[in-house]
């Protein structure tokens, strides 16, 4: 390769949105070997230990329910013919548009001691006043329910695909050897999906770590509540690094061992002549207990958290949408649009780049580039922070009144950061559908480079292109931990002003932030219902 050729901007410009992307991490990093200070000392010999065992605790419980209502809801649906099947394809992937830390607030709302659900307990069967029906749900236990209703729907998702990939003869050899349909899920059909099943898993793990709306609004002292305490009560930037990069080399040690332990590991169907599982009649009672399994998880994971917000919404007598849920509603469209257009060019040009110069080089560290999801946005926020500081004095110092720390512009390059895998991904499934003879035929016309992007593949990609804008923007407008820590002063989002809300247990005046974050968080569950509907079909020819 020429020298000329490794300096085109199609080769720069990945490698430089790479370090650009690492920076922030390796600042964490490199946290490790800076002096411990006496705020280091009084967290190792007190509260480290609870914040490594409420970690481990509150991702082993999550694991272990998503789970198992994710891989029996996908097999349910997948292989049951029920009341409802259609629209629990789809419906089952409603709670991704509900953030953990809403879900939170309104669990708070609704089994508190004097919480909704107490209240009408103790008018339905004349209780008095002090009489407490359900069982107190600021605790840790309470915060595994609230991930594990959010976040199963990326098992659900993943395991769905897997069952459906799954052949006929798979049946035939459970019936041969005189299985139940029970112990034909359990010997059969769920290991040959353990790959699908841990990758899910571990995305939920990543989501659970990374939380701080949830955890703190409960009081689960974890990593996350940790960084944020030592940053903002004790104001040790440095020791709060310090405890991001242990955090920052669990979650990499987790992800090498799921990776190492399905590496030599073999989940190939039992027959290499495909043919679908056969989509089984039950009849009422069994019709009805599917019914029951795929209903729940919506029920508590969606339409409990709606019905308990309408019902604040009915409380707010001054007003739903009052002039300063208007501005920051303003401020929230504002950021995330620029962020979602802004992550989307970038995605566009280094999956251009990869295309038009079929680089390894490239092709290799395209993958290092969606490292941003895999990290917490309370650690991705504070190796800014520091990043921030570094450029401010080194190299702003002589430029008055310019500064990156605390600027919109260090909100923008976390989302984009955070975000990037979301347009990636949008892009590589829309690359995989352009011919590389059109390549080829407009380079006999002359047309390359950043020609070639414009007139050829933009109008064919404009799909992607508008709907990584829509997921991007939805991600964006439900990002917190992040946001808490970058804002400008007096500066909100309907993120941070449902969280300020609700510290301040105005759980009323909560329910229109919250609200248009729902609303915003549909979008995406209406592209995934699409390429749902298109799996069936595909599946039925």
């Amino acid at each position: 390769m020429s020298f000329s050729k490794i300096l085109s901007p199609w080769y720069v410009l990945p490698i430089i949105t790479l370090l650009i992307f690492l920076a922030p991490i390796l600042i964490i990093l490199s946290s490790i070997f800076s002096d411990y200070s006496d705020n280091w000392e009084h967290i190792y010999n007190y509260v480290l230990i609870d914040y490594v065992i409420n970690s481990i605790v509150l991702v082993s419980g999550v694991s272990v329910l998503v789970m198992a209502i994710g891989s029996v809801t996908a097999w349910v649906v997948t292989n049951y013919n029920f009341f409802g099947k259609k629209f629990f394809e789809w419906g089952l992937i409603l709670p991704l548009a509900i953030p953990p830390y809403i879900l939170a607030y309104t669990f708070t709302g609704l089994f508190d001691s004097y919480g909704t659900a107490n209240e009408i307990a103790r008018d339905l069967f004349n209780l008095q006043q002090s009489a407490v029906l359900f069982p107190n749900i600021r605790n840790i236990y309470g915060a595994i329910i609230v991930f594990a209703f959010t976040l199963y729907p990326y098992v659900y998702l993943i395991c769905r695909t897997a069952f459906l990939n799954q052949s006929k003869s798979m049946f035939e050899v459970g019936r041969t050897l005189g299985l139940s349909q029970t112990l034909v899920f359990f010997r059969l059909a769920l290991p040959l999906v353990r790959p699908a099943l841990i990758a899910g898993t571990m995305i939920v793990a990543m989501e659970t770590l990374s939380d701080f709306g949830a955890v703190d609004h409960f009081a689960v002292s974890t990593f996350t509540t940790g960084i944020f305490r030592t940053w903002y009560g004790m104001y040790d930037l440095t020791t709060a690094m310090q405890l991001a990069s242990m955090l920052l080399i669990f979650i990499t040690f987790c992800l090498i061992i799921e990776r190492t332990s399905r590496r030599n590991a073999s989940y190939d169907s039992v027959s290499s002549n495909f043919k679908p599982s056969p989509v089984q009649k039950l009849d009422s009672l069994k019709s009805f207990a599917c019914f029951l399994v795929c209903f729940l998880p919506i029920f508590i994971g969606f339409l409990l958290p709606i019905l308990e917000i309408l019902n604040w919404a009915l409380s707010f007598n001054s007003g739903f949408f009052d002039k300063q849920f208007l501005s920051i509603s303003s401020n929230t469209i504002l950021l995330s649009v620029t962020s979602a257009i802004l992550c989307t060019f970038i995605a566009m040009i280094i999956n251009f780049s990869i295309r038009y110069k079929n680089s390894p080089l490239l092709k290799f560290i395209n993958p290092f580039l969606n490292i941003g999801y895999a990290v917490p946005g309370l650690i991705l926020a504070v190796g800014i922070v520091q990043l921030f500081v570094f450029v401010d004095s080194k190299l702003l110092n002589s430029l008055e009144g310019y500064f990156l720390t605390g600027s919109i512009f260090g909100l923008i390059f976390a989302y984009v950061i955070k975000s990037y895998a979301l347009a990636n991904s949008t892009y590589e499934a829309g690359y995989q559908k352009i011919n590389k003879a059109i390549d080829d035929s407009a380079r006999v016309l002359k047309s390359r480079g950043f020609n070639l992007l414009y007139r050829v593949h933009f109008p064919i990609l404009k799909t992607s292109f508008f709907t990584s804008i829509l997921l991007v923007t939805s991600e964006v407008v439900k990002e917190l931990p992040a946001t808490l820590i970058l804002r400008p002063f007096n500066f909100e989002t309907l993120a941070v002003s449902t969280y300020i809300y609700a510290s301040e247990e105005r759980m009323i005046e909560a329910a229109a932030p919250a609200t248009a974050i729902i609303l915003i968080g549909l979008i995406p569950i209406y592209f995934i219902s699409k390429m749902i509907r298109a799996s069936r079909l595909e599946n039925n020819k």
